[in-house]
Protein backbone atom coordinates (compact mmCIF):
# COMPACT_ATOMS: atom_id res chain seq x y z
CA UNK A 1 0.00 0.00 0.00
CA UNK A 2 1.66 3.32 -1.01
CA UNK A 3 0.92 6.53 0.80
CA UNK A 4 1.94 10.05 -0.37
CA UNK A 5 1.95 12.95 1.71
CA UNK A 6 2.91 16.39 1.71
CA UNK A 7 4.16 19.15 4.12
CA UNK A 8 4.03 22.89 2.94
CA UNK A 9 5.45 25.49 5.10
CA UNK A 10 2.72 27.92 4.13
CA UNK A 11 -0.50 25.56 4.59
CA UNK A 12 -0.72 25.62 8.47
CA UNK A 13 -3.33 25.08 11.05
CA UNK A 14 -2.60 26.43 14.30
CA UNK A 15 -0.44 26.92 16.77
CA UNK A 16 -0.70 24.31 19.33
CA UNK A 17 -1.53 25.02 23.01
CA UNK A 18 0.42 22.63 24.64
CA UNK A 19 -2.36 22.30 27.24
CA UNK A 20 -3.59 19.58 24.46
CA UNK A 21 -1.25 16.95 26.10
CA UNK A 22 -2.82 17.84 29.45
CA UNK A 23 -4.36 14.84 32.09
CA UNK A 24 -6.78 14.57 34.47
CA UNK A 25 -7.27 13.10 38.22
CA UNK A 26 -10.22 12.12 40.38
CA UNK A 27 -10.81 11.33 44.01
CA UNK A 28 -11.87 7.90 42.07
CA UNK A 29 -10.61 4.19 42.52
CA UNK A 30 -6.64 4.30 43.18
CA UNK A 31 -5.85 7.26 41.29
CA UNK A 32 -5.09 9.51 44.25
CA UNK A 33 -4.81 6.70 47.18
CA UNK A 34 -1.82 4.24 46.39
CA UNK A 35 -1.86 6.14 42.81
CA UNK A 36 -0.07 9.59 43.58
CA UNK A 37 -0.42 9.30 47.01
CA UNK A 38 0.77 6.68 49.44
CA UNK A 39 2.90 7.57 52.96
CA UNK A 40 4.88 4.53 53.47
CA UNK A 41 6.09 3.69 49.92
CA UNK A 42 9.36 3.49 49.45
CA UNK A 43 9.75 5.75 47.45
CA UNK A 44 7.76 8.65 49.28
CA UNK A 45 8.32 12.04 49.85
CA UNK A 46 7.69 13.95 53.47
CA UNK A 47 4.51 14.83 52.15
CA UNK A 48 3.33 10.93 51.13
CA UNK A 49 3.64 11.69 47.62
CA UNK A 50 5.05 8.46 45.50
CA UNK A 51 8.14 10.04 43.75
CA UNK A 52 8.21 7.21 41.70
CA UNK A 53 4.68 8.32 40.31
CA UNK A 54 6.36 12.11 40.18
CA UNK A 55 9.26 10.84 37.71
CA UNK A 56 6.63 9.14 35.03
CA UNK A 57 4.63 12.16 35.00
CA UNK A 58 7.66 14.36 34.37
CA UNK A 59 8.91 12.25 31.55
CA UNK A 60 5.76 12.67 29.97
CA UNK A 61 5.90 16.63 30.75
CA UNK A 62 2.26 16.85 31.13
CA UNK A 63 1.52 20.61 30.98
CA UNK A 64 -1.67 21.06 33.06
CA UNK A 65 -4.03 18.35 35.31
CA UNK A 66 -7.79 18.57 36.18
CA UNK A 67 -8.75 17.98 39.78
CA UNK A 68 -10.58 16.89 41.65
CA UNK A 69 -13.22 15.29 38.85
CA UNK A 70 -15.25 14.27 37.41
CA UNK A 71 -18.39 13.01 38.47
CA UNK A 72 -16.34 13.24 41.92
CA UNK A 73 -16.92 17.15 41.71
CA UNK A 74 -20.39 17.49 41.87
CA UNK A 75 -21.07 16.30 45.43
CA UNK A 76 -17.74 17.21 46.58
CA UNK A 77 -17.01 20.14 49.43
CA UNK A 78 -14.42 21.66 48.83
CA UNK A 79 -13.33 22.98 53.01
CA UNK A 80 -13.61 19.10 53.70
CA UNK A 81 -10.01 18.85 52.30
CA UNK A 82 -7.82 21.32 53.94
CA UNK A 83 -6.59 22.29 57.78
CA UNK A 84 -4.96 19.46 60.12
CA UNK A 85 -5.36 15.79 57.94
CA UNK A 86 -6.61 14.55 61.37
CA UNK A 87 -9.79 16.79 61.09
CA UNK A 88 -10.90 15.88 58.51
CA UNK A 89 -14.40 14.57 57.97
CA UNK A 90 -14.93 11.03 55.96
CA UNK A 91 -17.45 11.15 53.05
CA UNK A 92 -19.65 8.96 51.03
CA UNK A 93 -18.49 10.10 47.72
CA UNK A 94 -22.26 9.04 45.73
CA UNK A 95 -20.56 9.04 42.16
CA UNK A 96 -18.41 5.83 42.70
CA UNK A 97 -20.09 4.06 45.87
CA UNK A 98 -17.11 4.55 47.90
CA UNK A 99 -15.52 6.85 50.96
CA UNK A 100 -13.57 9.67 50.64
CA UNK A 101 -10.71 9.87 53.75
CA UNK A 102 -9.94 13.87 52.21
CA UNK A 103 -6.66 13.11 53.27
CA UNK A 104 -5.72 14.53 49.98
CA UNK A 105 -7.51 18.42 48.98
CA UNK A 106 -6.19 20.99 47.50
CA UNK A 107 -2.63 21.74 48.77
CA UNK A 108 -1.57 18.14 48.99
CA UNK A 109 -2.32 18.31 45.25
CA UNK A 110 -1.18 21.37 44.62
CA UNK A 111 2.38 20.50 46.43
CA UNK A 112 2.29 17.18 43.76
CA UNK A 113 1.49 19.28 40.46
CA UNK A 114 4.78 21.45 41.60
CA UNK A 115 6.77 18.18 42.11
CA UNK A 116 5.11 16.73 39.05
CA UNK A 117 5.79 20.12 36.95
CA UNK A 118 2.20 20.64 36.24
CA UNK A 119 -0.08 23.08 36.12
CA UNK A 120 -3.77 22.87 37.95
CA UNK A 121 -6.76 23.09 36.22
CA UNK A 122 -9.67 23.14 39.09
CA UNK A 123 -12.98 21.92 38.79
CA UNK A 124 -15.96 23.55 40.76
CA UNK A 125 -18.82 22.29 42.03
CA UNK A 126 -22.18 22.91 40.47
CA UNK A 127 -24.18 19.97 41.33
CA UNK A 128 -24.52 19.70 44.84
CA UNK A 129 -24.13 23.29 45.53
CA UNK A 130 -23.46 26.18 43.66
CA UNK A 131 -21.95 30.09 43.25
CA UNK A 132 -20.87 30.80 46.69
CA UNK A 133 -18.93 27.86 47.27
CA UNK A 134 -17.50 28.35 43.73
CA UNK A 135 -16.58 32.06 44.56
CA UNK A 136 -15.05 30.94 47.91
CA UNK A 137 -13.24 28.13 46.42
CA UNK A 138 -11.43 30.50 44.11
CA UNK A 139 -10.69 33.02 46.76
CA UNK A 140 -8.81 30.84 48.95
CA UNK A 141 -6.59 29.47 45.78
CA UNK A 142 -6.08 32.85 44.01
CA UNK A 143 -6.29 35.48 46.54
CA UNK A 144 -3.14 36.59 48.28
CA UNK A 145 -4.56 37.53 51.69
CA UNK A 146 -6.29 39.86 53.90
CA UNK A 147 -9.59 38.53 53.24
CA UNK A 148 -11.45 35.46 55.03
CA UNK A 149 -10.50 32.49 52.74
CA UNK A 150 -7.51 33.62 51.75
CA UNK A 151 -5.94 34.16 55.71
CA UNK A 152 -7.37 30.71 56.07
CA UNK A 153 -5.10 29.34 53.30
CA UNK A 154 -2.12 31.57 54.59
CA UNK A 155 -2.99 29.54 58.48
CA UNK A 156 -3.12 26.57 56.66
CA UNK A 157 0.55 26.66 55.98
CA UNK A 158 0.69 28.37 52.00
CA UNK A 159 1.27 31.96 52.12
CA UNK A 160 1.43 32.91 49.01
CA UNK A 161 -1.60 32.21 46.04
CA UNK A 162 -1.46 29.18 43.12
CA UNK A 163 -2.86 31.91 41.16
CA UNK A 164 -4.60 28.73 39.18
CA UNK A 165 -6.06 30.11 35.43
CA UNK A 166 -8.02 27.20 34.22
CA UNK A 167 -11.63 26.80 36.17
CA UNK A 168 -14.00 24.17 35.09
CA UNK A 169 -17.41 25.18 35.88
CA UNK A 170 -18.84 21.61 36.90
CA UNK A 171 -18.60 18.03 35.37
CA UNK A 172 -21.14 16.70 32.93
CA UNK A 173 -24.27 18.66 34.12
CA UNK A 174 -25.95 17.21 30.54
CA UNK A 175 -25.78 13.72 32.27
CA UNK A 176 -28.75 12.29 34.23
CA UNK A 177 -26.17 10.04 36.49
CA UNK A 178 -24.40 13.55 37.53
CA UNK A 179 -25.41 14.41 40.90
CA UNK A 180 -27.30 18.13 40.85
CA UNK A 181 -27.92 17.03 37.28
CA UNK A 182 -29.47 20.76 35.17
CA UNK A 183 -31.26 20.57 32.07
CA UNK A 184 -29.33 23.17 29.69
CA UNK A 185 -31.10 26.05 30.52
CA UNK A 186 -31.07 25.53 34.37
CA UNK A 187 -27.10 24.86 33.78
CA UNK A 188 -26.76 27.45 31.90
CA UNK A 189 -28.37 30.36 34.08
CA UNK A 190 -26.20 29.22 37.36
CA UNK A 191 -23.19 28.54 34.60
CA UNK A 192 -23.45 32.50 33.63
CA UNK A 193 -23.52 33.71 37.10
CA UNK A 194 -20.59 31.71 38.53
CA UNK A 195 -18.30 32.78 36.05
CA UNK A 196 -20.21 36.46 36.34
CA UNK A 197 -18.96 36.22 40.09
CA UNK A 198 -15.31 34.72 39.24
CA UNK A 199 -14.94 37.21 36.79
CA UNK A 200 -15.69 39.63 39.35
CA UNK A 201 -12.82 39.06 41.53
CA UNK A 202 -10.28 38.36 38.08
CA UNK A 203 -11.49 38.79 35.11
CA UNK A 204 -8.48 37.19 33.82
CA UNK A 205 -9.11 33.74 34.63
CA UNK A 206 -9.88 31.25 31.83
CA UNK A 207 -13.30 29.63 32.61
CA UNK A 208 -14.59 25.96 31.08
CA UNK A 209 -18.29 25.86 30.69
CA UNK A 210 -19.61 21.84 30.35
CA UNK A 211 -20.73 20.45 26.76
CA UNK A 212 -22.37 17.29 25.62
CA UNK A 213 -20.66 14.32 27.68
CA UNK A 214 -20.59 12.37 24.37
CA UNK A 215 -21.75 13.01 20.82
CA UNK A 216 -24.59 10.13 21.56
CA UNK A 217 -26.44 12.01 24.24
CA UNK A 218 -30.01 12.96 23.39
CA UNK A 219 -29.28 16.32 23.92
CA UNK A 220 -26.43 16.75 21.80
CA UNK A 221 -25.65 19.12 19.89
CA UNK A 222 -29.01 21.36 21.46
CA UNK A 223 -26.97 21.73 24.73
CA UNK A 224 -24.01 23.22 23.51
CA UNK A 225 -26.27 25.95 21.47
CA UNK A 226 -28.92 26.66 24.58
CA UNK A 227 -25.49 26.46 27.09
CA UNK A 228 -23.34 29.14 24.86
CA UNK A 229 -26.57 31.15 24.19
CA UNK A 230 -26.61 31.67 28.00
CA UNK A 231 -22.79 31.91 29.19
CA UNK A 232 -20.83 32.76 25.89
CA UNK A 233 -19.40 36.41 26.92
CA UNK A 234 -18.48 35.23 30.32
CA UNK A 235 -16.39 31.79 29.56
CA UNK A 236 -13.18 30.91 27.60
CA UNK A 237 -14.08 27.14 26.69
CA UNK A 238 -16.60 24.18 26.49
CA UNK A 239 -16.10 21.43 27.80
CA UNK A 240 -16.21 17.62 25.73
CA UNK A 241 -15.59 14.08 26.54
CA UNK A 242 -15.36 10.90 24.67
CA UNK A 243 -14.64 7.23 25.70
CA UNK A 244 -13.71 4.81 22.88
CA UNK A 245 -15.35 1.13 22.81
CA UNK A 246 -14.34 -2.33 21.64
CA UNK A 247 -16.45 -4.32 23.26
CA UNK A 248 -17.19 -6.31 19.66
CA UNK A 249 -13.56 -6.85 18.57
CA UNK A 250 -13.34 -5.44 15.46
CA UNK A 251 -10.53 -3.92 15.19
CA UNK A 252 -11.03 -2.05 12.19
CA UNK A 253 -14.24 -0.50 13.29
CA UNK A 254 -12.18 0.17 16.77
CA UNK A 255 -10.00 2.41 14.97
CA UNK A 256 -12.67 4.20 12.81
CA UNK A 257 -13.77 5.86 15.70
CA UNK A 258 -11.82 8.73 15.58
CA UNK A 259 -13.67 9.92 12.39
CA UNK A 260 -17.05 10.42 14.93
CA UNK A 261 -14.57 12.42 17.06
CA UNK A 262 -13.45 14.14 14.24
CA UNK A 263 -17.49 14.81 13.51
CA UNK A 264 -18.11 15.87 16.98
CA UNK A 265 -15.61 18.61 16.97
CA UNK A 266 -16.48 19.90 14.00
CA UNK A 267 -20.44 20.59 14.75
CA UNK A 268 -19.35 21.48 18.37
CA UNK A 269 -16.98 24.00 16.10
CA UNK A 270 -20.07 24.78 13.81
CA UNK A 271 -22.25 25.81 17.13
CA UNK A 272 -19.27 27.88 18.43
CA UNK A 273 -19.56 30.00 15.03
CA UNK A 274 -23.34 30.07 14.89
CA UNK A 275 -23.68 31.43 18.99
CA UNK A 276 -21.09 33.92 18.19
CA UNK A 277 -22.51 34.85 14.55
CA UNK A 278 -26.42 35.26 16.70
CA UNK A 279 -24.35 37.55 19.40
CA UNK A 280 -22.31 39.60 16.70
CA UNK A 281 -19.38 39.06 19.20
CA UNK A 282 -16.06 39.33 18.28
CA UNK A 283 -15.30 37.00 21.83
CA UNK A 284 -13.92 33.46 20.84
CA UNK A 285 -14.88 30.41 22.44
CA UNK A 286 -12.91 27.28 21.77
CA UNK A 287 -12.93 23.89 23.25
CA UNK A 288 -11.36 21.91 26.37
CA UNK A 289 -11.41 18.28 25.69
CA UNK A 290 -11.19 17.51 29.18
CA UNK A 291 -12.02 13.90 28.83
CA UNK A 292 -10.65 11.81 26.95
CA UNK A 293 -9.61 7.34 26.79
CA UNK A 294 -10.09 4.09 25.74
CA UNK A 295 -12.65 2.93 28.40
CA UNK A 296 -14.42 -0.39 28.09
CA UNK A 297 -12.37 -3.48 29.42
CA UNK A 298 -13.41 -3.43 32.89
CA UNK A 299 -16.28 -1.14 32.50
CA UNK A 300 -19.02 -3.75 32.81
CA UNK A 301 -17.55 -5.98 35.65
CA UNK A 302 -16.97 -2.51 37.58
CA UNK A 303 -20.35 -1.14 37.07
CA UNK A 304 -21.75 -4.74 38.63
CA UNK A 305 -19.42 -4.49 41.39
CA UNK A 306 -20.13 -1.54 42.55
CA UNK A 307 -23.87 -2.01 43.01
CA UNK A 308 -22.50 -4.62 45.35
CA UNK A 309 -19.82 -3.34 47.57
CA UNK A 310 -20.73 -1.39 50.87
CA UNK A 311 -18.61 2.16 50.44
CA UNK A 312 -14.69 1.01 50.17
CA UNK A 313 -11.99 3.33 50.40
CA UNK A 314 -9.74 3.53 47.20
CA UNK A 315 -10.69 0.51 45.92
CA UNK A 316 -9.43 -0.98 42.59
CA UNK A 317 -12.29 0.25 39.72
CA UNK A 318 -12.13 1.43 36.52
CA UNK A 319 -8.28 -0.15 36.24
CA UNK A 320 -8.28 -1.10 32.30
CA UNK A 321 -5.09 -2.84 31.34
CA UNK A 322 -4.29 -1.62 28.02
CA UNK A 323 -3.02 -3.75 25.08
CA UNK A 324 -1.02 -2.77 21.73
CA UNK A 325 -4.33 -1.95 19.87
CA UNK A 326 -4.93 0.51 22.57
CA UNK A 327 -1.74 2.24 21.41
CA UNK A 328 -3.41 2.74 17.88
CA UNK A 329 -6.42 3.82 19.28
CA UNK A 330 -4.76 6.89 21.17
CA UNK A 331 -2.27 7.67 18.56
CA UNK A 332 -5.27 8.13 16.07
CA UNK A 333 -7.10 10.23 19.02
CA UNK A 334 -4.11 12.06 19.70
CA UNK A 335 -3.56 13.08 15.89
CA UNK A 336 -7.17 13.98 15.55
CA UNK A 337 -6.70 16.99 18.30
CA UNK A 338 -3.59 17.98 16.57
CA UNK A 339 -5.04 18.36 13.13
CA UNK A 340 -8.11 20.19 15.18
CA UNK A 341 -6.00 22.19 17.38
CA UNK A 342 -7.31 25.52 15.93
CA UNK A 343 -10.54 24.92 18.06
CA UNK A 344 -9.30 22.10 20.42
CA UNK A 345 -6.83 23.82 22.99
CA UNK A 346 -6.80 21.85 25.75
CA UNK A 347 -7.65 18.19 26.14
CA UNK A 348 -7.13 15.79 28.96
CA UNK A 349 -6.47 11.90 28.98
CA UNK A 350 -8.74 10.46 31.44
CA UNK A 351 -6.75 9.57 33.90
CA UNK A 352 -3.44 9.67 34.34
CA UNK A 353 -2.80 7.28 37.25
CA UNK A 354 -4.20 3.54 37.64
CA UNK A 355 -7.86 4.64 36.75
CA UNK A 356 -8.25 4.12 32.42
CA UNK A 357 -4.36 5.44 32.95
CA UNK A 358 -1.31 5.26 31.11
CA UNK A 359 0.75 4.71 34.66
CA UNK A 360 0.26 1.97 36.97
CA UNK A 361 1.34 1.22 40.50
CA UNK A 362 1.26 -1.50 42.92
CA UNK A 363 0.71 -0.74 46.56
CA UNK A 364 3.67 -0.78 48.02
CA UNK A 365 5.68 -1.91 44.98
CA UNK A 366 6.52 -0.95 41.78
CA UNK A 367 5.00 1.15 39.13
CA UNK A 368 5.22 0.78 35.01
CA UNK A 369 4.39 2.66 32.19
CA UNK A 370 0.90 0.93 30.41
CA UNK A 371 0.92 1.04 26.69
CA UNK A 372 -0.83 3.89 25.81
CA UNK A 373 1.64 6.11 27.86
CA UNK A 374 4.19 5.94 24.65
CA UNK A 375 2.13 7.21 21.63
CA UNK A 376 0.50 9.88 24.59
CA UNK A 377 4.88 10.58 25.75
CA UNK A 378 6.05 10.69 22.69
CA UNK A 379 3.13 13.30 21.26
CA UNK A 380 3.65 15.48 24.30
CA UNK A 381 7.51 15.67 24.02
CA UNK A 382 7.55 15.74 20.20
CA UNK A 383 4.38 17.47 19.25
CA UNK A 384 4.42 21.06 20.29
CA UNK A 385 4.81 23.51 17.47
CA UNK A 386 2.83 24.39 14.73
CA UNK A 387 -0.07 21.95 13.28
CA UNK A 388 0.64 21.53 9.38
CA UNK A 389 -2.23 21.20 6.99
CA UNK A 390 -1.18 17.72 5.10
CA UNK A 391 -1.96 16.44 2.08
CA UNK A 392 -2.54 12.89 2.23
CA UNK A 393 -3.08 10.15 -0.69
CA UNK A 394 -3.55 6.69 0.72
CA UNK A 395 -6.47 4.05 0.16
CA UNK A 396 -9.94 4.37 1.79
CA UNK A 397 -11.93 1.80 4.04
CA UNK A 398 -15.99 1.66 4.93
CA UNK A 399 -16.94 1.56 8.51
CA UNK A 400 -20.02 1.82 10.33
CA UNK A 401 -18.64 5.89 11.05
CA UNK A 402 -17.19 6.64 7.51
CA UNK A 403 -17.49 6.03 4.28
CA UNK A 404 -14.07 6.71 3.74
CA UNK A 405 -11.14 5.48 6.59
CA UNK A 406 -7.82 6.73 5.60
CA UNK A 407 -5.67 3.42 6.85
CA UNK A 408 -2.97 5.64 7.41
CA UNK A 409 -3.84 8.28 9.82
CA UNK A 410 -0.91 11.17 10.06
CA UNK A 411 -0.76 14.40 11.69
CA UNK A 412 2.11 16.74 11.74
CA UNK A 413 4.09 19.44 13.27
CA UNK A 414 6.73 21.31 12.85
CA UNK A 415 8.96 23.23 15.69
CA UNK A 416 10.50 26.48 14.22
CA UNK A 417 12.52 26.60 17.73
CA UNK A 418 14.20 22.80 17.52
CA UNK A 419 14.20 22.81 13.39
CA UNK A 420 12.29 19.71 13.44
CA UNK A 421 8.95 18.65 11.70
CA UNK A 422 7.22 15.99 13.60
CA UNK A 423 4.66 13.21 11.73
CA UNK A 424 2.80 10.87 14.02
CA UNK A 425 1.20 7.65 11.65
CA UNK A 426 -1.01 5.06 12.55
CA UNK A 427 -0.93 2.41 9.87
CA UNK A 428 -4.60 1.15 10.43
CA UNK A 429 -4.35 -1.54 7.77
CA UNK A 430 -4.24 -5.28 9.06
CA UNK A 431 -2.03 -6.64 6.90
CA UNK A 432 -0.56 -4.52 4.25
CA UNK A 433 2.90 -2.09 5.25
CA UNK A 434 2.34 1.42 4.34
CA UNK A 435 4.85 3.08 1.80
CA UNK A 436 4.92 6.60 2.77
CA UNK A 437 6.32 8.95 0.76
CA UNK A 438 6.72 12.25 2.83
CA UNK A 439 7.54 15.39 0.54
CA UNK A 440 8.86 18.41 2.70
CA UNK A 441 8.18 21.64 0.52
CA UNK A 442 9.70 25.47 1.55
CA UNK A 443 11.19 24.31 4.84
CA UNK A 444 14.49 24.23 4.00
CA UNK A 445 16.90 21.00 3.60
CA UNK A 446 16.56 18.39 5.24
CA UNK A 447 19.30 17.06 7.57
CA UNK A 448 18.39 13.86 8.86
CA UNK A 449 15.53 11.58 9.40
CA UNK A 450 14.79 9.26 12.38
CA UNK A 451 11.80 7.04 12.87
CA UNK A 452 10.32 5.36 16.30
CA UNK A 453 8.14 2.49 15.95
CA UNK A 454 5.62 0.59 17.91
CA UNK A 455 4.77 -2.43 16.55
CA UNK A 456 3.87 -5.85 18.09
CA UNK A 457 2.67 -8.61 16.51
CA UNK A 458 -0.04 -9.40 19.40
CA UNK A 459 -2.71 -6.84 19.15
CA UNK A 460 -3.68 -8.23 22.61
CA UNK A 461 0.15 -7.54 24.16
CA UNK A 462 0.01 -5.50 27.13
CA UNK A 463 2.64 -4.40 29.50
CA UNK A 464 2.85 -5.70 33.70
CA UNK A 465 4.79 -4.84 36.44
CA UNK A 466 6.85 -8.12 35.43
CA UNK A 467 7.31 -7.60 31.83
CA UNK A 468 6.79 -3.44 31.74
CA UNK A 469 8.19 -2.69 28.39
CA UNK A 470 6.42 -5.92 26.23
CA UNK A 471 5.15 -3.03 24.33
CA UNK A 472 7.41 -0.11 23.76
CA UNK A 473 9.11 2.85 20.97
CA UNK A 474 12.34 1.40 19.42
CA UNK A 475 14.22 3.31 16.87
CA UNK A 476 14.74 1.78 13.39
CA UNK A 477 17.22 2.50 10.50
CA UNK A 478 14.49 2.41 7.84
CA UNK A 479 13.90 6.53 6.68
CA UNK A 480 15.47 7.46 3.97
CA UNK A 481 16.34 10.61 3.06
CA UNK A 482 15.78 11.91 -0.83
CA UNK A 483 16.17 15.56 -1.51
CA UNK A 484 13.31 17.09 -0.05
CA UNK A 485 11.49 14.48 0.82
CA UNK A 486 11.56 10.66 3.14
CA UNK A 487 10.39 7.04 2.36
CA UNK A 488 9.89 5.34 4.91
CA UNK A 489 7.70 1.63 5.51
CA UNK A 490 5.76 0.97 7.97
CA UNK A 491 4.34 -2.12 8.85
CA UNK A 492 0.60 -3.08 9.40
CA UNK A 493 -1.05 -2.39 12.29
CA UNK A 494 1.56 -0.10 13.94
CA UNK A 495 2.44 3.68 15.03
CA UNK A 496 5.11 5.70 13.91
CA UNK A 497 6.75 8.68 14.87
CA UNK A 498 9.36 10.43 11.40
CA UNK A 499 11.06 12.93 12.81
CA UNK A 500 12.77 15.70 10.16
CA UNK A 501 16.06 17.78 11.58
CA UNK A 502 16.23 20.57 9.38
Amino acid sequence: MEARVTAHSRYTIADIDKRLYGSFLEHLGRAVYTGIYEPGHPTALPNGMRKDVIDLVRELDTPICRYPGGNFVSAYNWEDGIGPKEGRPTRLDLAWRTSESNQVGIHEFAEWAEAAGTEMMLAVNLGSRGLDAARNFVEYVNHPGGSQWSDLRRQNGRAEPWNVKLWCLGNEMDGPWQVGHKSAAEYGHLANETAKAIRAFDDKLELVVCGSSHSDMATYPRWEATVLDATYDQVDYISLHMYFENYEKRTSEFLALPEKLDRYIGTVSGVIDFVKGSKRSNRDVKISFDEWNVWYHERKNDAKRMREWNWPHAPVLLEDIYNFEDVLQVGCIINTFIRRSDVVRVACIAQLVNVIAPIMTEPSGSSWRQTIYHPLHLASRYGRGTALQLDVDCATYVSNVSEAVSYLDIAGVHDADAGTLTFFAVNRHSSEAASIKLAVERFGTIRGVEHTLIKHDDLEARNTKDNPDNVSPRKTSDAVMDGNSVSVSVPPYSYSMIRIRL
